[in-house]
């Protein structure tokens, strides 16, 4: 079968793309699993991680990536409904990882799940012609666009899960959300203003800023470097805002938490230009703020967010769309960051 394959780590992650039509076919699908023939395959951040070397984790190379994707279930396995053959379905790519259970540990009550992910940890992902899921992570999107129902999955679940069920999302409160531009900030938006919130971008690219004005962005800020705290007490009556969506790291942090009202949320899924931020603890506990970091979601969780998806409430931006053998391209377009929304290969070209 055709594959998008990353023969070695290394940086640039294009120069060590190969798009090969030989690549093995996947096992048949084991117990609890579906085959799903791809019809489309996203791109996220995570697919530079994995050509650059995830710290902490031995990866075998050549491997395939790819943690979101739309396509059709051809095969299922022991104990699956045969219901789902023939279904067009996205697929959450963050399985959960069983707890230990050893007699010395604490109760795990507020234990945060751990996932391992599907065109990560597990390879072959999404970026081949067939893979296999667990049936429990498939969710069904009908006769959805598969180019927007892969750009949907991990990003608005991400976005979804750190905003609604941690940050306590609520209507019309007033978002801030920093380097607009990728899937999860985008994502990020879309949600925000599906609940009536205002919500305020900053990105350093005023072309990104422009799209975003496009799409609904009440309030945006050219990141220069400078303090943004103070255009955003100006836009909010010194007030704050309700919640930030931080996933640069390092260089806004601190302006984040400045940016915040009483009682608010600065909630994280990524930390891109490092996770080593100065901040301010007198704010944090004089103003009562929740920081929180968050990293993917559950099953329940994706399926809630796809069930707006398939009702037309949630539409994901779709940058590009590639075919196969242009991978090399939508890797380059990836690292340069110059994308707003998603990067899509059409696995039927």
């Amino acid at each position: 079968m055709r594959a998008i394959v990353i023969e070695k780590q290394g940086s640039p992650v294009a120069g060590n793309i190969r798009v090969v039509g030989d690549h093995p076919d996947p096992s048949p699908p084991g117990s609890g699993e579906v085959t799903i023939r791809t019809l489309a395959s996203a791109f996220n951040h995570m697919d530079l991680w994995v050509g650059r070397g995830v710290p902490g984790l031995s990866l075998d190379y050549p491997r395939v990536s790819g943690c979101d994707g739309c396509g059709v279930v051809e095969a299922v396995g022991e104990g699956v409904d045969e219901a789902w053959l023939g279904r067009r379905v996205a697929f959450n790519a963050a399985c959960r990882v069983p707890e230990r259970e050893h007699p010395d540990d604490p109760p795990g009550s507020t234990l945060a799940p751990n996932y391992e992910l599907i065109g990560e940890h597990r390879s072959p992902g999404a970026h081949c012609e067939r893979f296999t899921a667990p049936a429990t992570n498939l969710a069904d999107v009908s006769d959805a666009d598969p180019h927007e129902a892969a750009a949907f999955g991990l990003c608005a679940l991400t976005a979804w899960s750190m905003m609604v069920t941690k940050g306590e999302l609520r209507c019309g409160q007033t978002v801030l959300i920093t380097g607009i531009g990728g899937g999860v900030a985008t994502s990020a938006m879309a949600i925000a203003k599906h609940f009536g919130c205002r919500v305020s971008v900053t990105s350093r690219h005023e072309s990104k800023l422009a799209r975003a004005r496009e799409l609904g962005a009440d309030h945006t800020i050219l990141d220069d470097g400078s303090d943004f705290s103070k255009d955003i007490r100006a836009w909010t009556n010194k007030r704050g805002v309700d919640l930030c969506v931080d996933s640069v790291g390092k260089a806004t942090h601190l302006r984040c938490i400045k940016s915040l009202a009483r009682g608010g949320a600065y909630v994280t899924p990524g930390c891109t230009t490092g996770p080593d931020a100065t901040t301010d603890l007198a704010r944090v506990f004089w103003n009562q703020l929740r920081i929180m970091g968050s990293t993917m979601g559950s099953n329940g969780e994706f399926r809630e967010v796809v069930s707006l998806f398939r009702a037309g409430a949630l539409k994901p931006v779709v940058d590009q769309v590639y075919a196969p053998d242009e991978a090399v391209e939508a890797y380059k377009r990836l690292e340069a960051g110059e994308q707003f929304g998603k990067l899509v290969i059409d696995w039927t070209r």
